[in-house]
């Protein structure tokens, strides 16, 4: 027999004025963020979001919260399962059940033809203090490779701090990465390779491949980014989704998450960072064909 438990019941007008007070207190372009608590607001008023279900509003008004610049990570995420309460607890909560199904975000390793190795890191860049472990031995267990492709094709996003870690092995010396600003415009933050990194390091000076797809978001564009504006490393494959801004999380209901960007990064090198355009890769072509490509390219390059 199986039993079932009622949804909360879904305030709807309130729910969605909290997103609004949410939005316009939080989101890292202040005028836009004015522009779209007022939206909300008359699209409350007007009963717009009169829905059915928690999944239908968030389909409204994620539209609508996209509407004025397309920043993909402005979402009100519906959730099957209810999520915990707090701010960032609800992704967190995810994050953790997702990491725990991934091998810590390793799902593979493997050494192909010519001492070419293969390191695939997805879902998720997850929060460094959980996935320095699994990440240090896999990049350790590559690192006598003779080149590196690293595939990033189904990574949707995650922790910067991880990206400065998994960077710390594949480039020589500390380097920074990428500077967060406020919504002042002040600097909230810097990111720069570790000193030290357990374990061996892949280094700065063999062949290093990024594989990309059309799916791949936010702190997997940046590593993929990160290595190519320091031109270490060719970037193979599609133009990736183009989400450049760092979110937070807030549950306005036990089946809803607000996400709104807070910061916006800059890279140190280009001076911008790829928000609407995507990491634009140097090799183009599908994403289903992108390994075959790079190992191409690869053997080439040793061959040479």
């Amino acid at each position: 027999m199986t039993s079932t438990t009622s949804s909360p019941a879904l305030d709807t007008a309130a729910v969605v004025e909290s997103i609004a007070d949410l939005v316009h207190e939080n989101y890292v372009f202040p005028e836009v963020a004015g522009e779209l608590a007022d939206l909300l607001r008359r699209r409350n008023a007007e009963d717009s979001y009169r829905a059915g279900s928690a999944e239908e509003l968030a389909d409204a008004v994620t539209e609508d919260l996209r509407s004025v610049n397309g920043d993909l990570h402005l979402a009100l995420k519906h959730h099957a399962v209810p999520v915990p309460s707090g701010q960032g607890a609800a992704a967190l909560a995810a994050m953790r059940r997702k990491f725990d199904a991934s091998l810590g975000g390793v799902p593979r390793v493997e050494l192909l033809d010519g001492g070419v190795a293969v390191l695939e890191l997805s879902p998720h860049m997850f929060p460094v203090d959980w996935a320095a472990q699994p990440l240090a031995a896999a990049l350790t267990l590559v690192a006598p490779a003779a080149a590196l492709v690293l595939d990033l094709r189904r990574n949707l996003g995650g922790d910067p701090e991880t990206v400065a870690f998994v960077c710390g092995y594949l480039l020589d010396g500390r380097t920074h990465l990428n500077t967060m600003l406020s919504r002042q415009g002040e600097v909230a933050e810097q990111f720069w390779t570790p000193s030290f990194v357990p374990g061996a390091r892949f280094g700065g000076e063999k062949p290093l491949y990024v594989l990309t797809s059309g799916n791949t978001f936010s702190a997997g564009e940046e590593l993929a980014y990160d290595l190519q504006q320091l031109g270490r490393a060719q970037v193979v494959g599609e133009t990736t989704r183009g989400g450049a801004h760092p979110r937070e999380g807030w549950t306005v209901h036990p089946h809803l998450e607000l996400s709104v960007p807070i910061a916006r990064g800059v890279n140190p090198v280009s001076g911008t960072n790829w928000e609407g355009t995507g990491v634009r890769p140097d090799v183009p072509c599908d994403a289903d064909e992108a390994l075959d490509r790079a190992l191409s390219l690869a053997l080439a390059r040793l061959a040479e």
